[in-house]
């Protein structure tokens, strides 16, 4: 079987393979040139990610540094997606999010596993399986997503969690295991944080 097709298959394989290794090293050459942008240089920003990303749609802005194990390489990202400093993608297979979803500071989203068995650890063998992020989520600073999880739309990750198996729509989730706290409700339609109202003609 292809190495190729491994990576992106759930396959165990080795990803010191020299054909694999060439290639993320052209990857991580722009990711490099990419965190080295001054703040005012937005257009090669833009211009960069566009080289980077399998996919990535108007209005996304990602601040630096940003890492990621293939440079964004297998990151599909729709329109007007912000992510804060030190994102991490490990994308050693696809990475999905959808429109207008929001990454805090210091979040991990990881495609890739090794297995538990210290023998196949030993001589490095790994797995990756792809994660999605539906639309206008929030992932709170700090969370970690692991390899295989799908988060539905809407959905807020509290700051801190381990997302270890898929989150529904709708909810606010949180802990280490990521649980559902509760649905997105009518609280939320009038208040915004604690016990402070949305006023309608307050927003701009």
């Amino acid at each position: 079987m292809d190495i190729k097709q491994k990576q992106h298959d759930g396959s165990l394989y080795l990803p010191g393979d020299e054909q694999l290794a060439k290639e993320q090293t052209l990857c991580l050459e722009r990711l490099y040139d990419f965190n080295q942008t001054r703040p005012l240089e937005n257009e090669k920003r833009t211009a960069l990610l566009k080289e980077m990303f399998a996919e990535i749609g108007e209005d996304c802005y990602i601040e630096p540094p940003f890492h990621a194990n293939w440079g964004g390489k297998h990151v599909h990202f729709g329109k007007k997606i912000y992510a804060n400093f030190n994102l991490t993608m490990v994308d050693d297979t696809h990475i999905y999010v959808g429109d207008y979803t929001m990454f805090g500071p210091n979040v991990t989203v990881a495609t890739a596993g090794h297995p538990i068995l210290p023998e196949l650890r030993e001589q490095a063998y790994q797995y990756n399986a792809p994660v999605s992020i539906g639309k206008n989520c929030w992932i709170g600073a700090g969370a970690i997503l692991l390899p295989g999880v799908t988060i539905g739309d809407n959905t807020v990750i509290g700051a801190g969690s381990i997302v270890t198996k898929d989150i529904p729509s709708n909810v606010v989730a949180v802990g280490n295991p990521c649980k559902v706290l509760r649905e997105i409700n009518e609280h939320d339609v009038h208040y915004y944080f604690k016990d402070r109202k949305i006023v309608p003609n307050d927003l701009g």
